[in-house]
């Protein structure tokens, strides 16, 4: 790796350690994954898929908000690479969705039709819990060199560690509660930037954006400035743009 990668990726590690307090906000920490192993990695799209009672897979954070990658996603709820490596517990890598077409046939035509030529993911695991996965796709049909694997699984490995700290893995019910929790935090955030959409005439992944970055810059959480933005008590200059793109 080159060193400017290097620094990257210490940098990233750093971002998402600096996140573990007591009140982090779970679709921040993984959001900051998606676009890392983008930045990163070279890769096209990354996503985050979280498992919830009964252990079906829900899309919880993404590089792109583009319709088709969203519904990549939802298809992997019954097929595709997230969900294999969900039950595997291991990375299932498909350097050429073209000859994939048996096993996942809707995904890969979906994927396909989206301009993706090669899939990536990653199990989201502690030890012998496994809680999700982290898709990594690519435009052209070349696999993620393994060194940079062994990147993204660090990362995704962190962020697992993350989301379990406030309690024991191996117990069910409490990692079920968090899930839930952090699955219903990602509907409010997605409510929001519907609302900030339509309110600033933006779309939605500057949105998030902006909600974002209002969040960060004055220690809230990004559940809690979403749910403002539904309830009409968040101040406007949380969705104005930023002084330098301002015209």
């Amino acid at each position: 790796m080159e060193s400017s990668q290097n620094e990257g990726i210490i940098r990233s590690f750093v971002e998402m350690a600096d996140n573990l307090v007591d009140d982090f906000d779970v679709v921040d920490l993984l959001t900051t994954l998606a676009h890392r192993c983008v930045d990163l990695l070279g890769v096209s799209a990354a996503g985050v898929m979280i498992a919830s009672p009964p252990e079906e897979l829900r899309l919880m954070a993404s590089s792109s908000d583009v319709m088709k990658v969203a519904e990549l996603f939802e298809l992997q709820s019954d097929e595709g690479p997230c969900l294999d490596a969900y039950r595997t517990g291991a990375a299932v890598q498909q350097e050429n969705l073209r000859a994939e077409t048996d096993h996942w046939p809707r995904f890969s035509a979906v994927a396909l039709e989206a301009g993706f030529a090669s899939v990536l993911a990653l199990p989201l695991r502690l030890r012998t819990t496994t809680i999700g996965a982290l898709s990594l796709f690519h435009v052209e049909e070349t696999p993620i060199k393994e060194s940079e694997i062994v990147v993204a699984q660090a990362l995704a490995d962190l962020a697992t560690i993350s989301l379990l700290q406030h309690g024991v893995a191996s117990e069910a019910k409490i990692v079920n509660e968090q899930l839930t929790h952090a699955l219903a935090s990602r509907v409010v955030i997605e409510q929001a930037k519907g609302v900030i959409s339509e309110r600033a005439g933006i779309d939605p992944a500057e949105a998030f954006s902006r909600l974002r970055g209002y969040a960060r810059s004055h220690s809230l959480r990004l559940v809690e400035v979403a749910q403002a933005a539904i309830d009409g008590t968040l101040e406007p200059k949380a969705w104005a743009a930023p002084p330098d793109v301002q015209s």
